[in-house]
């Protein structure tokens, strides 16, 4: 993964936390106005130990959310803008000059596109079986690679209500020994509030996680066919020297690439 977009990942979860933070402290600082509203921070308190780890998995959606934001955008994997000068360099033979420019700036697209280049002997006759078998091996090594902080959303998304589940059956457990040992009604209200709150949090969680991992996932199979195209079509063009029928880049045909050629 690109280190800058790491590093953008990192800044963006930290405004992100930090808006959340800001919006818990004026619903506290509303709550506060009106005696009988709960404050935020009394209800995180109540909730008992399993809001620990649901905080942290809160921050790590936020984080993964914006990573993938970041970095599976369609122009940064596949970088459309490149494919005309690949085509060219591509109908020229110019082998070594792709490498060097897939080289400068490494994305889904560019890695894999490299090491199927880097199969392509300086002189003699290309082996495009052994062309492909790289890409593919690349493919794979790189679609492995970037699924992991969209599977991430996935295991939020699954784990976040079994731990707020948890968190209900734990309050449960103390409601019911409450109400053995004593009679008191605000410990077992207490107890109560615990289970619900734990729930309710598990579930706030869960389902933004799942729908932003059913969005990204869907994008991401989306490029990969789209990357698998592009560079089937570059192959093709590098053993023919010819655009393949009805192939476009960013609305340009066949026509528009052979007039910027001549």
């Amino acid at each position: 993964m690109n280190k800058k977009i790491l590093k953008y990942t990192f800044i963006f979860s930290l405004m992100a936390v930090a808006v959340a933070l800001g919006a818990g402290e004026a619903a506290g600082g509303a709550a506060a106005a009106k005696p009988e509203d709960t404050k935020l921070w009394e209800m995180v308190k109540q909730g008992g130990w399993s809001m620990w780890p649901l905080g942290l998995f809160s921050v790590g959606m936020f984080y993964f959310i914006v990573q993938n934001f970041i970095g599976l955008r369609e122009k940064t994997l596949l970088r459309p803008d490149l494919m005309p000068e690949f085509i060219q360099l591509m109908k020229g033979k110019q082998v070594l000059e792709a490498h060097s420019l897939c080289k400068e700036d490494e994305t889904l697209f560019t890695y894999v596109f490299a090491a199927g280049l880097e199969r392509c002997p300086s002189h003699g006759t290309i082996n495009f079986m052994k062309v492909r078998e790289a890409i593919d091996e690349a493919t794979t090594e790189q679609i492995t690679q970037y699924m992991k902080p969209i599977d991430y959303l996935s295991i939020i998304g699954a784990t976040a209500p079994m731990l707020g589940l948890l968190g209900t059956v734990s309050g449960m457990i103390k409601a019911f020994k409450t109400l053995a040992t004593t009679n008191k009604a605000d410990a077992l209200a207490g107890n109560i509030g615990e289970a619900l709150i734990t729930t309710a949090t598990g579930l706030i969680i869960a389902i933004p996680a799942m729908l932003f991992y059913y969005f990204f996932r869907n994008n991401f199979v989306k490029s990969s066919a789209t990357l698998g195209r592009n560079i089937g079509a570059l192959l093709d063009i590098l053993e023919t020297g010819e655009l393949p029928l009805g192939f476009e880049v960013d609305g340009a045909s066949e026509e528009d690439f052979d007039d910027a050629a001549e």
